[in-house]
């Protein structure tokens, strides 16, 4: 696509992950099974807490949402991703390239504050095991549940409107598989400064108040578990968070990545780390869950046993 001298194109390209037309089909045959095994083992991971007593607990609480929203997340991006693999267009209207941005955004965003949530949850566990009832009540989680959804998603309007500000004059064609932000902004003729440093201060605040909860609350798991005399009781403490610290690592290590770095230096590298947290680490996370967490399991096994004998 050429040039253009618009405040407000009406559309973008989405340039992909690649722009070779041999490349289209099989990248199209990788990412659509990604996408249907990413939204069954979310949806097997919230019918197996919610038809199992045992699993109505707040860290099983918090992991059905998180396979909720993670459902939600891919679903803003590979639908569209898979449509343009088969396109010769590859267009996205001005509307729903800030529409996908704003949820994916939101929903990239309210991931990281669950995992957050997680953590405290598993830190009351570990750490005040005789009043983690009493801690951890309904009202509590419910609070943190609002928290995890309202401050992500006025992050993400904040940023929209910001975008939604700029002048676009030059070519329209957007090198990633989606509106990410970044990708966006490198098209911008007019002044993003405002832009930028709303990202580097907001953005920053928004994502280190999760990760900064994240962090203390291992620390102090952490300093718990070293006082437990026996080696088989700090493995028991330990073996209830390596799930978690798993997902954790695989999420912020690429959003670190790709994002704490000035906007010049965004590269083709930048669009394969975004695969990791925006496509990857949501389809492995039932299987970071389920295969080391043995109450999961059990649940799964009965959900299963249920499903055959109906």
């Amino acid at each position: 696509m050429g040039k253009s001298n618009l405040t407000r194109p009406s559309e973008f390209i989405l340039l992909g992950l690649s722009s070779r037309p041999e490349d289209q089909k099989p990248l199209f045959a990788v990412f659509l099974p990604i996408y249907l095994i990413t939204v069954i083992g979310n949806v097997l991971i919230i019918l197996a807490i919610r038809s199992d007593t045992r699993l109505q607990t707040p860290m099983y609480f918090f992991l059905s949402i998180l396979s909720f929203v993670d459902i939600c997340y891919v679903t803003v991006i590979i639908p569209k991703m898979l449509v343009n693999l088969l396109s010769e267009t590859k267009a996205i209207s001005y509307g729903e390239c800030l529409t996908q941005m704003y949820f994916f955004i939101a929903f990239g965003n309210t991931d990281s504050y669950l995992l957050a949530a997680m953590a405290i949850d598993r830190y009351v566990a570990i750490c005040y095991p005789f009043h983690y009832i009493t801690i951890m009540n309904h009202r509590r989680c419910v609070l943190l549940l609002i928290l995890s959804f309202c401050i992500p998603h006025l992050h993400s309007l904040l940023h929209i409107l910001l975008t939604n500000q700029l002048i676009f004059c030059s070519s329209n064609v957007i090198h990633h598989f989606f509106c990410d932000d970044q990708p966006v902004l490198k098209l911008s003729c007019s002044s993003h400064f405002v832009k930028e440093i709303t990202v580097m201060t907001e953005g920053l605040a928004v994502i280190m108040t999760p990760f900064s909860c994240i962090i203390i609350s291992y620390l102090r798991i952490l300093i718990t578990v070293l006082k437990i005399p026996s080696a088989a009781g700090k493995r028991k403490a330990f073996s209830t968070c390596g799930s978690h610290l798993t997902v954790v690592t695989l999420f912020y290590g690429s959003i670190s990545y790709v994002y704490f770095q000035p906007l010049s230096n965004y590269t083709v590298k930048d669009r394969i780390a975004t695969i990791i947290y925006t496509i990857l680490t949501p389809m492995l996370n039932p299987f970071i869950y389920s295969l080391r967490n043995k109450d999961m399991k059990q649940g799964l096994t009965k959900l299963m046993h249920w499903v055959k004998c109906q």
